[in-house]
């Protein structure tokens, strides 16, 4: 005879809203950055050194696909 498993707290997932919120928020701050860098980088930090404004470019050019594996982990469990 088996016994009944017992529930803790660490084991029942949070609500689908609330899992989704947290998702976007970490989706939109990313994206948030990436613009930030892009926005600097051209309009302020090219005038002291070019090679920094292309530095945050590249930064910039790979925080999209980071923001979507971010935003989507843990979904497919």
């Amino acid at each position: 005879m088996r016994r009944p498993q017992r529930v803790t707290a660490g084991v029942v997932r949070r609500p689908q809203s609330e899992r989704l919120r947290r998702r976007q928020r970490w989706y939109f701050a990313l994206m948030g950055v990436c613009l930030l860098l892009i926005v600097l980088a051209w309009n302020l930090v090219r005038l002291w050194s070019t090679t920094a404004a292309v530095a945050m470019s590249v930064i910039a050019a790979v925080l999209p696909p980071i923001a979507v594996i971010v935003a989507n982990w843990g979904e497919d469990r």
